[in-house]
Formats: C-alpha cells, structure tokens, sequence
C-alpha cells in the first residue's frame, strides 16, 4: 500500500472519530418519529425533552415538555408554546392546572403552593387578574378582585376564625370607606 492511501485513510478515521467525540457530548435532535410533522420525542442538549405532536417542526397539539430541573408541563402547545389546557408542576411541588396563552397563565385556571395555599380564578399573562378566589393556607380566604397578582377591586376577605371585611381593594390593601379606587 502507498503513502496516499495511507493518508487518506488516515483522514477519515480522524473524521469518524471527531464525529463520534463530538455526538458523545452533545446532543439535541428528534430521537423517535417524526418531530416535522406528526408525533415524536426531542431531546435538547441542556437535558429537555419534549413527546408529542409538531407540526412544522414546532411543538404543536398534545404533548409533554419536561425540563432537566425536574419542571413537567403536560397540556397542549401552539406554535411552540404552551397555548391552551395543560398542568404544569414544578420541581419546588406547586402546581397550575389551566389555560395557557404564549407560554403563561392565561384564562380560567388554579394554582396551588406547596404550604397549602391555593388561587383559584383567571390569569392574564402569567399573574392573577380578573375574578378569583385566594385562600391561605390556614384556612383565610379572600374572594373577589385581581390586578396585577394583588387584591384590587371589589372584594371580601375572611378570616380563618370567620370575621369578615368587605369593601374596594387597591395593591392588597382594603380602602377605608368613601374612598377613590383607581
């Protein structure tokens, strides 16, 4: 055999094994049927991996998305995001069932903490907003308005032992009688 086959061969070695070094440490791709157009599992480098329907090579119908933090997001995905019903849970415990819009929570849904405490009501972009109910993990409950995650608006608190308070709210804090609500 002569000098140039040698060299050649030699070339295609080092080729094969810069590509087997390269794949052994970094990964992201579809690893299982068809994440184009139809049903599949994707995996990505960080250690996200993501089954269920693409349309367009994007995340799109039913599916799971589960991030190498130990966060699970089960529910339905649009363009990407998640966009529609799903629950999604984090590593910490809590826990929101609902509608999601653009990758938040949007519309109708509830979120649960791990000490108890519970929000049950509508979302606009990731906070609470709209008509809800909050209740505290012993057991007080405030039933009314939302703005921007805080009690604003119409609204009546209970305490745990009963007592009630009932009036407008402004950034969590109930207005005395009379006065102005903006």
């Amino acid at each position: 055999m002569n000098v140039k086959y040698y060299t050649l061969l030699s070339k295609i070695i080092l080729q094969i094994l810069i590509c087997l070094y390269a794949t052994a440490f970094v990964y992201a791709g579809c690893i299982e049927g068809n994440c184009t157009n139809g049903q599949g599992t994707k995996t990505w480098d960080n250690g996200d991996k993501y089954v269920g329907e693409f349309k367009d090579g994007k995340k799109n119908g039913r599916g799971t998305y589960t991030w190498a933090g130990g966060a699970k997001y089960i529910g339905q995905f649009k363009d990407g995001k998640m966009h529609g019903q799903g629950t999604k849970m984090l590593a910490d415990g809590r826990k929101y069932t609902g509608q999601f819009k653009d990758d938040k929570m949007h519309g109708q849904g509830t979120y649960t903490w791990t000490n108890g405490a519970q929000y049950i009501g509508q979302f606009k972009d990731g906070k609470k907003n709209g008509e809800g109910t909050y209740t505290w993990a012993d057991g007080a409950q405030y039933i009314g308005q939302f703005k921007d995650d805080k009690m604003h608006g119409q609204g009546t608190y209970m305490w745990a032992n009963g007592r009630q308070s009932a009036g407008q709210w402004k950034d969590d804090e109930m207005l005395p009688k009379g006065s102005e609500q903006k």
